[in-house]
């Protein structure tokens, strides 16, 4: 196996056993063990748990917080708002364990990647769509940030309900959170249901639903619009794939340098011992010589 695929599997076990256990029920002897290697391998690839748990959880945040991202680069904002609420549960559907990390306990080992920080960075980019949806109807757009919490909080408390639930399906969930955001309770539909724009991009088919030819109008007319938008998430999401894969390989060479000062030291403290040993067989001959 080489060192590559070392450390990839090492991620993945301990990414098993962190949503499991927590960071504080994990050892580095248990990562060990279920990776059939010993602890200084481990060691040397992340320089502790502390290292290989903070891997972890930046990957799980980038891979969320992209999902997301990319659902809020629609044109209309109800599609904005259908597309991020699915791009969460459909994270956690497909990456439970990954979920599991991210809000079971924000040990200072992950740094600032916290779930909470998390939902302030999707918060912040939600409060840029409604600054200018606010604008566009007349709202003062200075609210927008307090209402970018309560809309970006209601999703994910309702994504840490339906971790364990998971009835009714994703998209159900969806449609429901986005009724409720976007017609508010006095205006609530009864049977509510995504958009046929979002639908179309959903991996998992629905029922049908019939779409007011405005809304049509205005989804095909921000078609174009999207899809440059879309494009250019797409860019700036590989310029910073790119940052991070320089950064890891940078963290990996500054692990390895320590790995081998480590090495070097443990060579000398060898050498050492041996010429202690030495002499103190040395000294053993004259005191009882034969």
């Amino acid at each position: 196996m080489s060192g590559s695929e070392r450390r990839e599997q090492l991620i993945h076990i301990s990414r098993t056993l962190f949503a499991e256990k927590g960071f504080d029920g994990t050892s580095i002897e248990e990562i060990a063990a279920t990776a059939q290697v010993s602890k200084p391998v481990v060691y040397e690839h992340f320089g502790g748990k502390e290292g290989v748990y903070a891997v972890v959880v930046d990957r799980e945040m980038q891979k969320l917080l992209g999902m997301i991202t990319e659902g809020l680069a629609a044109s209309h904002s109800l599609v904005k708002l259908e597309r991020a609420a699915l791009a969460l549960l459909q994270y956690i559907e497909e990456s439970s364990e990954g979920f599991r990390i991210l809000v079971r306990d924000s040990h200072a080992a992950s740094g600032t990647g916290t779930f909470a920080s998390l939902i302030n960075e999707i918060a912040s980019q939600v409060e840029d769509v409604l600054a200018d949806e606010f604008s566009a109807r007349g709202y003062d757009p200075k609210l927008a940030p307090m209402y970018a919490q309560m809309l970006v909080g209601m999703v994910a408390l309702t994504g840490q309900w339906w971790l364990d639930v998971r009835k009714p399906g994703r998209e159900e969930v969806a449609a429901h959170l986005v009724n409720l955001a976007w017609n508010g309770l006095t205006g609530l539909n009864p049977s509510p249901s995504i958009t046929a724009m979002t639908r179309g991009h959903s991996a998992t088919p629905v029922r049908p639903r019939t779409t007011s030819e405005k809304e049509l109008r205005e989804l095909e007319k921000a078609r174009e619009k999207e899809l440059k938008e879309a494009e250019k998430a797409r860019q700036k999401e590989l310029k910073e794939a790119e940052k991070a894969r320089v950064r890891e390989l940078k963290e990996r060479e500054r692990l390895l340098k320590e790995a081998e000062k480590a090495r070097e030291r443990e060579e000398k403290i060898r050498q050492r011992e041996a010429r202690l040993a030495e002499r103190a067989a040395r000294l053993e001959q004259v005191d009882h010589p034969e």
